[in-house]
């Protein structure tokens, strides 16, 4: 048995960590720490030594250098029983380390809230790994706990042994924080190989009933609990989740937004969308837009599914419906019809990166973040207020739909689209017949691309239908041509700089 006599302790999450150091005070144990963990400390009025006391050097390098010193790891390395080791630690007036608590910077939570490099490499802990690894390679004499998981572990230890703790203890905390160490340094070497963090290779498997097709078989890789709550109906199917898919990644573009917004997703297309100051409008219009298509679709809202919108919606075919929440009594008129899938969407982000099986290896891409790199109106007019309002909300949802992609707006409300044509004038033209389809006028609508205009045909064809606004990336050589023929003709035009591919 080893009794803890002194504990180093420099964690990023503290909580959890409040009644370990309570009882190393009550046992007498000597508290190193550092920065935002000293202070804890001191707040919870226990006496605590700073590093800087030790190594008789601040944290430096923007905090990057705090503990990588002799003193410090010499402590954690040195063997209590080595004659060699322990003059030496007297001679360099180093203290011996018992215990050491230390978990890592979130370097796999930091990769899937952002794509900046320069934050995600600055989470990569240096310090943390080499203590971890210090402490449980001279586990014979120092307690290392490395995740906040194993806190009470420990804190039952400290209670019923008084602080002291077998070799058998101290080998199974060493595996442990082996183990942490492996794991981090697997996502860091995931993530510079451009691989996602969560990767098919380390997430559960799912048999699905069938894939595309009923003789295709299929199966998902992945933890749908953390991104959603089944509330009722079937399991989903390799179809559904490819539409499901396509409608949280289109709604949370729309998490934020100051209205309702309702969505019809069919084969990964948006069919229809609208915003209105309620729900039920926003359903109403997002159906409106191409009822016809909507049949079968999955259905998307960025707020709570009310009674109202839950009776209207009640009317029609679906296959699924997703949205934050549910009211009692909408669930009690949804679940009406025992097949359909009710899902309760969580606010767990998406993968940041996609990945797709072609020929004979695998393609990795990061996802399509952002709408738009600048916002540069280019005609001889500025926008008005309501035309940057629907353009912004058209360049959304043309972000959604198949290449090529044309999206026509009015009123925040999809009126016509074309997409998955093999021509931009195709597309257009598709779109046109949409709206007209549904008896929806063009007279001041605007128009979102998610390519640039290569001539100026599309701005021609587009005005003579009614539109009087346009958005799309920019970037082609010819971009004067559709340019000059909406300062010609008093039309405004925005520029975005980022294109929208979507194959």
């Amino acid at each position: 048995m080893k009794k803890i006599q002194s504990a180093l302790i420099s964690v990023f999450y503290k909580d959890g960590l409040e009644n370990i150091i309570k009882e190393l005070q009550t046992l007498g144990v000597t508290i190193y720490s550092t920065g935002g963990t000293q202070k804890f400390i001191e707040e919870l009025n226990v006496p605590c030594v700073p590093v800087e006391a030790l190594t008789s050097y601040p944290s430096i390098l923007g905090g990057r250098v705090k503990t990588l010193h002799p003193i410090i790891f010499g402590g954690i390395l040195g063997v209590r029983d080595n004659a060699t080791h322990k003059h030496e630690m007297e001679q360099y007036k180093i203290p011996e380390i018992d215990l050491v608590i230390v978990d890592l910077y979130p370097f796999e939570e930091t990769v899937k809230s952002t794509t900046d490099e320069k934050l995600i490499i600055e989470k990569i802990d240096i310090g943390g790994p080499s203590m971890i690894r210090g402490a449980a390679k001279n586990h014979k004499d120092v307690v290392v706990v490395a995740a906040k998981k194993d806190y009470k572990i420990l804190e039952e230890i400290l209670k019923d042994q008084k602080g002291e703790t077998s070799l058998e203890q101290r080998r199974a905390f060493a595996i442990k924080a082996f183990d942490v160490c492996t794991g981090y340094d697997t996502a860091i070497s995931n993530y510079f190989n451009q691989l996602s963090v969560e990767t098919p290779f380390n997430k559960e498997k799912k048999s699905l009933r069938y894939g595309e097709n009923p003789h295709q078989s299929a199966v998902f890789y992945g933890n749908l609990n953390e991104l959603f709550t089944q509330l009722n109906g079937k399991e989903l199917s390799y179809n559904n989740l490819v539409d499901v898919d396509a409608a949280i990644q289109l709604i949370t573009e729309f998490a934020d937004y100051k209205e309702s917004v309702f969505a019809i997703i069919k084969h990964t297309n948006v069919c229809g969308i609208a915003a209105r100051k309620t729900l039920k409008e926003a359903w109403d219009a997002a159906l409106a837009g191409d009822p016809e298509s909507a049949f079968g679709g999955v259905l998307v809202s960025n707020t709570a599914i009310d009674k109202a919108t839950a009776e209207a919606i009640n009317e029609i075919f679906f296959e699924v419906l997703i949205a934050p929440s549910f009211t009692d009594e909408a669930l009690e008129v949804l679940r009406s019809k025992k097949n359909r899938v009710l899902l309760q969407l969580h606010h767990a982000p998406l993968s940041i990166m996609q990945n797709k099986s072609l020929l004979n290896g695998v393609l990795i891409q990061q996802n399509d973040i952002g709408n738009y790199a600048e916002w540069k109106e280019v005609s001889s007019r500025e926008t008005t207020p309501n035309e940057k309002e629907n353009l912004s909300f058209a360049n959304i949802v043309c972000k959604h739909l198949k290449s090529n992609a044309i999206a026509l707006v009015k009123n925040k409300q999809l009126i016509g689209k074309g997409c998955g044509q093999t021509s931009r004038v195709d597309a257009l033209r598709h779109a046109i017949g949409k709206a007209h389809q549904f008896q929806f006028s063009l007279k001041d609508a605007v128009l979102a691309s998610d390519a640039f205009f290569p001539f100026s045909d599309c701005v021609q064809i587009a005005h003579e239908a009614g539109i009087t606004s346009f958005i799309q990336p920019g970037g082609s050589i010819r971009d004067k041509d559709s340019i000059d023929y909406c300062k010609q003709h008093n039309l405004a035009m925005v520029i975005t700089g980022l294109r929208h591919f979507r194959h």
